[in-house]
């Protein structure tokens, strides 16, 4: 009868083992460094301390906001044209509204871009934004309120 014998743990094997645990590690690492430097939309507000002092006023107008229940959807139109469709709680188009919107790009590759779409067709507001990514802001005038809205365009 032979008898196996076992093959001795070296410092070659060792070496391996460590190899490849701190190429895991490593190739971990940069995966989401790159996942997180790649989302990441920039800076979120200049000066934290003077944001937490409007922070309140914040939350008040997000909640007037809420409570009118309007709502926007953006879409392009052609290469540089985006399109805003803006409806009230009730899903009527918001006609004769003074809008105002501001486009940023995500990491501030790009300058922002204000913009004051006019009414092409009732409820419907088209303004100049060039190609890309574009986080877009805006404040829409009409019926005696006042409302903000948010959303990308792409």
């Amino acid at each position: 009868m032979t008898q196996l014998s076992a093959r001795p743990f070296t410092g070659r094997h060792m070496a391996l083992v460590m190899t490849g645990f701190f190429g895991v590690v490593i190739a971990v690492n940069i995966l989401l460094a790159n996942l997180a430097v790649s989302t990441f939309s920039g800076t979120v507000v200049e000066n934290s301390y003077v944001a937490s002092q409007e922070f309140n006023g914040w939350l008040g107008a997000a909640k007037a906001d809420k409570a009118l229940g309007w709502h926007m959807a953006i879409a392009r139109e052609g290469a540089g044209t985006v399109r805003f469709t803006l409806s009230d709680a009730s899903g009527h188009l918001l006609t004769g509204a003074a809008v105002r919107a501001q486009a940023d790009h995500p990491l501030g590759a790009r300058a922002a871009v204000v913009m004051t779409p006019r009414e092409v067709a009732p409820g419907i507001y088209e303004a100049a934004l060039p190609a890309g990514r574009w986080h877009v802001g805006m404040e829409v005038r009409a019926r005696g309120h006042v409302w903000h809205g948010e959303d990308d365009a792409l």
